[in-house]
């Protein structure tokens, strides 16, 4: 029996809930359907540093994987403080905190309603380690 693709929201919910399992800071969720013809959602989150950001990339990657989300571009510039994980219909952004300034994704796509994360996350609070 072969395990089917999960629909976009569970994507979003499996994506958001390994970012936060990372530690991830300042999570957002853009809907851009309405404003972007190359994908339906942004995921911009930020890493504390280049080890954080890789150790975020490899897990929404492993946990896209996993589930069967085909993966269809990846940047990983070294030092860039970008990576990027595009998943067609979710495009991963995750920024140090300085790129995510400088860049200002967040403000570029001002028009895109975001998506509450508290909704695509558990109830319950994270297990401190």
């Amino acid at each position: 029996m072969t395990q089917e693709q999960p629909d976009q929201m569970e994507t979003l919910r499996l994506c958001c809930r390994a970012l936060d399992d990372k530690k991830a800071e300042d999570l957002k969720v853009l809907d851009v359907s309405d404003v972007s013809s190359i994908t339906d959602y942004f995921i911009i989150a930020s890493g504390t540093s280049e080890p954080h950001l890789r150790a975020l990339t490899n897990e929404v990657s492993q946990v896209l994987k996993e589930h069967r989300v085909k993966v269809i571009g990846k940047d990983l510039s070294a030092a860039s403080g970008w990576n990027v994980v595009d998943a067609f219909d979710i495009i991963v952004h995750l920024f140090l905190p300085e790129t995510r300034d400088y860049y200002r994704l967040d403000s570029l796509w001002k028009d895109a309603p975001e998506v509450e994360v508290a909704t695509l996350l558990p109830a319950e609070p994270r297990q401190k380690v």
